[in-house]
């Protein structure tokens, strides 16, 4: 293979790993602030997409702008289910593996009824629009416009939040009660608030990433459920609530799953993805980057 090649294929492999971070880091938030395994995840990153095609085909708005609106609208419908579902659900619950459970079943019921309300307004066939498709030259490689868009909106909102968690008073309030939920309260942190922000944020981040995606590949109501298996992949590698670790091991995943498949078949896509994933829990179950 010549350079060119290589880096086609690694950048593809970028590409793809950007959305993957990016899902990931929106369910890790979501575990490891609140112990919500959310199964239906992937779901929000469907209705984000859906949301970015409608309004590109049918309304003439472009998809780069429908990027934070589909951001915005997912945060918002993150704080509406967080108050009627796992508000409710952490306050009748009598300890933290009794809230698991429901909230693990609660959104196993959330991503069928998502899932089935898409396939109802939308159909179940596959849709997509072109945008921004001329290719571009990078180095003597060419790519297409939409993914290098889709990549670098990925990592720069990606970054953010990291910088976000890291560099701010709220971040700090974030990660302290990632680290020791019961001493975050008693230095008076309000769980209260941080809470329903964090889950709504983590669904915006899905949202996010479905408006992307929908700028380079077909979407259907179906698309949504294999990555969340794939976000829960990236995020045992990375590990539980390590923001850094969902990046890098996202990016990481989709430059394998990418030199994987040229090599061998793109039916090994998934065998891979298992493959690694179950080599890490057996070496090392906290993670990858986790210290």
């Amino acid at each position: 293979m010549s350079l060119h090649a290589w880096l086609e294929l690694i950048a593809s492999g970028l590409i793809t790993g950007g959305v993957y971070a990016l899902i990931a880091l929106g369910l890790n938030l979501q575990y490891g602030l609140m112990r919500v395994l959310n199964i239906a995840h992937g779901e929000f990153l469907m209705l984000g997409a859906f949301a970015t095609w409608f309004a590109y085909t049918q309304l003439g708005i472009s998809p780069l702008l429908m990027a934070p609106i589909a951001f915005a609208i997912m945060t918002g419908l993150g704080l509406v289910i967080h108050r009627l579902v796992f508000r409710r659900l952490a306050a009748t619950s009598p300890n933290v593996d009794v809230f698991e459970a429901r909230g693990l079943m609660v959104a196993f019921g959330l991503m069928f009824l998502v899932q089935n309300f898409a396939s109802l307004v939308w159909g179940g066939e596959l849709r997509g629009y072109d945008y921004l498709t001329d290719p571009v030259v990078v180095g003597g490689a060419q790519f297409a416009g939409n993914k290098l868009v889709l990549l670098g909106v990925a990592l720069a909102a990606s970054l953010a939040l990291i910088v976000l968690l890291r560099r701010t008073l709220l971040g700090k309030g974030v990660r302290a009660l990632m680290q020791s939920p019961t001493g975050a309260q008693l230095v008076g942190i309000d769980t209260e608030r941080l809470h329903p922000l964090m889950f709504g944020i983590g669904l915006g981040l899905a949202g996010l990433a479905g408006s992307l995606l929908s700028m380079a590949y077909a979407i259907s109501p179906s698309i949504g459920e294999p990555y969340t298996v794939t976000a829960l992949i990236v995020i045992t590698l990375g590990g539980f609530g390590s923001m850094t670790g969902s990046l890098v091991a996202g990016l990481a995943l989709g430059v394998i799953e990418a030199v994987g498949m040229h090599f061998t078949s793109p039916s090994l896509k998934s065998l891979l993805s298992y493959a690694i994933f179950i080599a890490v829990l057996l070496w090392k179950p906290s993670g990858l980057f986790k210290r």
